[in-house]
C-alpha cells in the first residue's frame, strides 16, 4: 500500500461514513415524525425511547442500506477524482487500471467483512431491541398483527407429535393436550390431558388428569396420573407468532432453528433460508458494487458527478429490485433459497465484467 493507495482508501472510507451519517439523520427525523403518536402513547421518556428503540433502529437501517451507500460513496468520490483529471494523471503516471483498483478492493473487502460480522451477530441483536419495542407499544394497537391462533399441532422430533387447544400465551397453558409417538406408521404411545401448563421453574410442562397409553405386541397398558411432568423439545415462545423472528436470530441461532423446524416437518421455511444465505451474499455484494462503482465513475464525462450519480442510482435500484424478485420467487415458487440469495450477485457479476472490459485503462 503506497501513498496513492492510502489516499484513495481514505477518501473511500471518509465518504462512505459521511454518507451513512448524513442519511441516518434524515432517516431518524422521518421515522420519529411518523411514530410521534406511538412514542407519546407509550409514556416513555426521550432517553428510554432512544435506548429501547433507536439503539435498534440505527443498526437496522445501516445494515439495510450498507451496500447501496458503499456504491454511492465510491461513485461520488471517484467521479470527483475523474472530474479533476486525477484518474487521468494516475493512469498517465504508468499505474495500470488494475493496480489502481487495489485500494478500492481493500476498502470493499474491509467494509464487506464489517457487514458480514454485523449481519451474523450485531444487527440481529439490534433488531431484537427494535422489534421488542414495536411488539410492546406499536403492534398492540394494530388488530391485523394481534391475530394469534390458539390451536397447535407440532412435530417435536422424528416420531413424536403434540397438539393442544385453547392455548393462552399469557398463562402459558392450554385446556386440552395430546402427545403421540409413531413407529412404522403405528401409534405406540399416546398421552392425553385436560390441562397443560408451562412450569417456569423446572422448564418443563405439567399435566393434570393425564391418561397414558402404551401399545406393544402384548396389548395396551393404560395409566392415569393426577399430575404429570413431561420434558419435550417445545418451548412457550415457539407457540407465539413472531413475524420478527428471522431478523432477531443470530446466524448460528437461525441455522439451529431452521434445522429444528425441518426435523419437525414444518413447511414454509424458504424465507428463513433466504435470510440465512443473504447474510453472506450481501457482504459479497459490497465488493461487487465497489468494482461497478469504480468502472462507472472513473470515466470523465460532460455530465460530471451528476451523470455518474444518476447511473449509480439506476444501477442500485435495479440491484435492489432483482434482490426482491429473487426473494419472492424463493418464497412463492420452487427457486432454491441459496440461488435466490446469490442470483443478484451472479447477474451483476456479469454486468461488472462487461463494464470492466470497456473501462478506460
Amino acid at each position: 500500500m503506497g501513498k496513492l493507495d492510502w489516499y484513495i482508501l481514505k477518501k473511500f472510507l471518509v465518504t462512505f461514513f459521511f454518507c451513512m451519517m448524513l442519511f441516518l439523520v434524515v432517516a431518524v427525523a422521518v421515522d420519529s415524525s411518523e411514530k410521534t403518536d406511538d412514542f407519546v402513547k407509550s409514556g416513555l421518556s426521550s432517553s428510554q425511547i432512544i435506548t429501547q428503540y433507536y439503539f435498534g433502529f440505527i443498526p437496522h437501517i445501516w445494515g439495510l442500506l450498507f451496500p447501496l451507500f458503499v456504491f454511492i460513496a465510491v461513485i461520488f468520490f471517484t467521479s470527483k477524482m475523474a472530474t479533476r483529471s486525477e484518474i487521468i494523471a494516475i493512469l498517465a503516471s504508468g499505474t495500470s487500471f488494475n493496480r489502481m483498483l487495489r485500494p478500492y478492493l481493500v476498502g470493499g473487502l474491509l467494509l464487506g467483512v464489517i457487514l458480514w460480522f454485523g449481519n451474523r451477530y450485531l444487527i440481529p441483536k439490534a433488531n431484537e431491541i427494535m422489534s421488542g419495542f414495536k411488539m410492546t407499544y406499536i403492534d398492540r394497537n394494530d388488530p391485523t398483527k394481534n391475530q394469534q391462533s390458539n390451536n397447535y399441532y407440532r412435530r417435536v422430533d422424528h416420531d413424536t407429535y403434540v397438539g393442544m387447544k385453547y392455548y393462552d400465551t399469557t398463562s402459558k397453558s392450554a385446556q386440552s393436550f395430546f402427545l403421540d409417538r409413531v413407529k412404522n406408521n403405528k401409534v405406540v404411545y399416546n398421552l392425553r390431558s385436560n390441562f397443560i401448563q408451562w412450569d417456569a421453574t423446572e422448564k418443563k410442562w405439567k399435566l393434570q388428569n393425564a391418561v397414558e397409553r402404551k401399545v406393544d405386541s402384548l396389548g395396551e397398558v393404560t395409566k392415569e396420573y393426577p399430575t404429570l411432568t413431561i420434558n419435550i423439545s417445545l418451548k412457550p415462545q415457539e407457540l407465539r407468532k413472531d413475524e420478527y423472528l428471522k431478523d432477531k436470530l443470530s446466524t448460528p441461532e437461525l441455522i439451529r432453528f431452521i434445522n429444528q423446524e425441518k426435523l419437525r416437518g414444518t413447511e414454509g421455511l424458504s424465507a428463513l433460508e433466504v435470510e440465512r444465505y443473504r447474510r453472506t451474499a450481501t457482504p459479497a455484494a459490497v465488493v461487487l458494487l465497489t468494482l461497478i462503482g469504480v468502472v462507472i465513475a472513473s470515466r470523465k464525462t460532460r455530465g460530471g458527478s451528476g451523470m455518474h450519480l444518476a447511473i449509480g442510482v439506476v444501477t442500485g435500484a435495479l440491484f435492489i429490485m432483482s434482490d426482491r424478485f429473487s426473494t419472492v420467487f424463493a418464497t412463492k415458487s420452487d427457486l432454491h433459497p441459496l440461488l435466490a440469495a446469490w442470483l443478484p450477485n451472479i447477474a451483476f457479476s456479469l454486468v461488472a465484467y462487461w463494464m470492466y472490459t470497456r473501462a478506460p485503462k
